[in-house]
């Protein structure tokens, strides 16, 4: 296994009275897949807003490399250059052009030339087959297109390692195939990434670990082989049970 890229360790969270992470564990080794499952309510968006920094933690360490992200004293912004991240809505801005999404936080974040920033935008958007859509808002693009743009918009800054909160759960079921093709391949290119998912087909075929999330706990982890295949937390089969028989 590679060396670990995030290293998670105790994490909470609470937002008033609710304790929504207890004591996450979990490491992601650079160039790996981690799925997160679990029901609504588990934890897993809540995990990957806390490694981004979009919400406070209140005990527990995340380390990217040799940054503690959980350090006071850390300025957020940089961090969040070293992380893309992909919600589930695609909040791509309307009144830009793909283009101009895509290129917006290099230029005014990074400080990127615009030329320059193009030139990478237009290369992201023809590996992820929408070389023909920069000129085009968002409202003219279908839900996949605009979810395909997104991840291009998160790819744009280079970062190291790449979150995607349910990226498919609002597309119709003939779209999310062709979003998924996009996280294969960004796999096969060596991309560090951490994906809350519901798609289990999909983490089977491309997780290298699965972690499963249960009130705000994990109940097990381990290869995509052995936890969907084989689980042996109680609460992992009752789970699997409910979502592989729809």
């Amino acid at each position: 296994m590679s060396e670990a890229l995030l290293r998670i360790r105790g994490l909470r969270k609470s937002y008033d009275s609710r304790l929504v992470l207890r004591s996450v564990d979990l490491d992601v080794a650079e160039h790996q897949v981690v799925c997160l499952i679990g029901g609504s309510g588990s934890g897993k968006s809540t995990l990957l807003r806390c490694v981004d920094l979009l919400d406070v933690v209140d005990d527990g360490t995340v380390h990217l490399g040799d940054t503690e992200l959980t350090d006071p004293r850390l300025d957020a912004d940089l961090v969040r250059r070293r992380i893309g991240i992909v919600f589930q809505a695609y909040n791509l801005f309307p009144h830009l052009s793909v283009l101009d999404n895509i290129t917006l936080a290099p230029r005014r974040v990074h400080r990127v030339p615009r030329a320059q920033a193009e030139e990478t935008a237009r290369e992201l958007l023809d590996r992820l087959g929408l070389a023909d859509k920069a000129a085009d808002h968002p409202e003219r693009l279908s839900g996949g297109q605009q979810q395909r743009a997104a991840i291009a918009r998160a790819l744009a800054t280079g970062p190291e390692l790449l979150l995607l909160d349910e990226i498919t759960s609002a597309l119709d079921p003939g779209l999310v195939g062709e979003v998924l093709d996009v996280v294969t391949d960004l796999k096969q290119r060596g991309m560090t990434i951490l994906m809350a998912t519901h798609e289990m087909g999909f983490a089977r075929h491309a997780a290298d670990r699965v972690c499963f999330l249960e009130d705000g706990v994990v109940r097990e982890q381990g290869t995509a082989e052995q936890v969907l295949t084989d689980p042996r937390h109680p609460a992992t089969r009752r789970f699997l049970s409910r979502v592989l028989d729809r």
